[in-house]
């Protein structure tokens, strides 16, 4: 009887031993589960995380030198180019616009030597190099003091040019004169190009903009190298990216088109 019993205790010991034991296991693998499922998502985690701060608003919405001259020059503008040009051809009587710009906006870029002269008031490059209506020299590309300028070129029938220089904040004319530097192949050359431009600049720079929305910097006529004449206009658009539009001056189809990444 007593053998039995200590056999019986002996095996009841060693069941207890063997089920401590499996518990243990279990709950030992059960533990590298859940570290092992906590390690990946730690893992997945660091790997997200550095791709949110690469793309920060910051980095996007730099702008380039350029850029912020144009942002500039427009945030302190309150007179449209339709508002300057009605305003210099106000100025002379019977005359039709040539040239508007508005100072301070790429005249870097746009400031070209001609062959003959020294560059027209508004720096606006002519697609072939030839010399500009005008034959003046260019203005200083900064604005004054006073504020951004426009700066116009209307010319009289017989294609004699005036300059007149526009406050670009309040509409009022800083100056309006005659260019002295014009001979009768200039004047002529201005007559011609006027006679064969049958669209109006304000419907070229309307082309332009319905292409591209933004607002317009700069409208001048140029030579369309031998083939009639064009209005160049530039548009600045919302990203404070320049587009040239090259736009027949008979018919205002879009010749040319390019965008400053600048």
């Amino acid at each position: 009887m007593n053998s039995a019993s200590s056999r019986s205790r002996t095996l009841k010991a060693v069941g207890a031993l063997s089920l401590a034991a499996a518990t243990a296991l279990l709950m030992t693998g059960c533990g590298q589960s859940s570290d092992s499922a906590s390690s990946a998502a730690t893992s997945e985690a660091a790997k997200v995380v550095p791709q949110k701060q690469t793309t920060s608003p910051s980095a996007t919405a730099q702008l380039t030198e350029d850029q912020q001259e144009r942002k500039t020059v427009l945030d302190a503008t309150k007179v449209t180019f339709d508002d300057a040009a009605t305003t210099a051809t106000g100025e002379v009587a019977g005359s039709k616009l040539v040239d508007l710009d508005l100072e301070g906006v790429d005249d870097d870029d746009n400031q070209s030597p001609s062959p003959t002269v020294t560059g027209s008031p508004t720096g606006s490059p002519s697609p072939t190099g030839s010399p500009s209506p005008t034959g003046t020299g260019s203005p200083s590309a900064s604005p004054g003091a006073d504020g951004p300028v426009w700066v116009a070129e209307v010319a009289e029938k017989d294609g004699t040019i005036h300059t007149v220089r526009i406050n670009a904040v309040d509409g009022k004319v800083i100056e309006a004169r005659v260019d002295a530097d014009q001979d009768a192949d200039d004047k002529k050359q201005t007559a011609d190009w006027l006679a064969q431009a049958t669209q109006t600049p304000q419907q070229a720079a309307k082309v332009a903009t319905e292409k591209k929305k933004g607002t317009v910097t700069s409208v001048s006529l140029e030579d369309n190298e031998g083939d009639g004449v064009i209005w160049q206009v530039d548009v600045v658009g919302s990203d404070w990216k320049k587009t040239t539009f090259d736009v027949d001056a008979k018919n205002d189809t879009i010749v040319r088109e390019e965008t400053d990444e600048d």
